[in-house]
């Protein structure tokens, strides 16, 4: 996997993350494969829908950790660390990013809440 493409899906995931993304349902609706589903830090399943008809939390989010793990030539797994500074919540993320119609979309998500703080994961 080359470095832009870790680039590119790094910058994708941020912009899933972002204040302007979240609270926009045309903006999510690009970024969201029609398929998408999330298990969210609540333990709650949230389909694509649910993120369009209402808007996502717009909590202050920093990402730190990134990585991309290929799954095939059209798929990668991320992995990154949340720092949640809204809510003072910490999570593990992953997310499953699919190729389809000629751009990467974000097709799953989970969010862990965890207990490590910013400088455990930040060395």
């Amino acid at each position: 996997m080359g470095t832009n493409l870790k680039e590119l899906i790094k910058k994708l995931e941020g912009s899933h993350l972002n204040h302007e993304i979240r609270s926009s349902a045309e903006e999510l609706d690009k970024i969201l494969a029609d398929e998408f589903f999330e298990i969210g830090a609540s333990g709650n399943k949230i389909y694509k829908k649910d993120c369009i008809d209402s808007s996502l939390a717009l909590d202050e989010l920093s990402l730190y950790d990134f990585e991309v793990h290929p799954l095939g030539p059209f798929a990668v797994l991320t992995t990154y660390f949340v720092n949640n500074k809204t809510n003072n919540r910490n999570t593990l993320r992953s997310s499953i990013w699919k190729y389809i119609d000629e751009r990467w979309q974000l097709y799953f998500h989970q969010g862990t809440v965890t207990n490590l703080r910013v400088e455990d994961v930040n060395k």
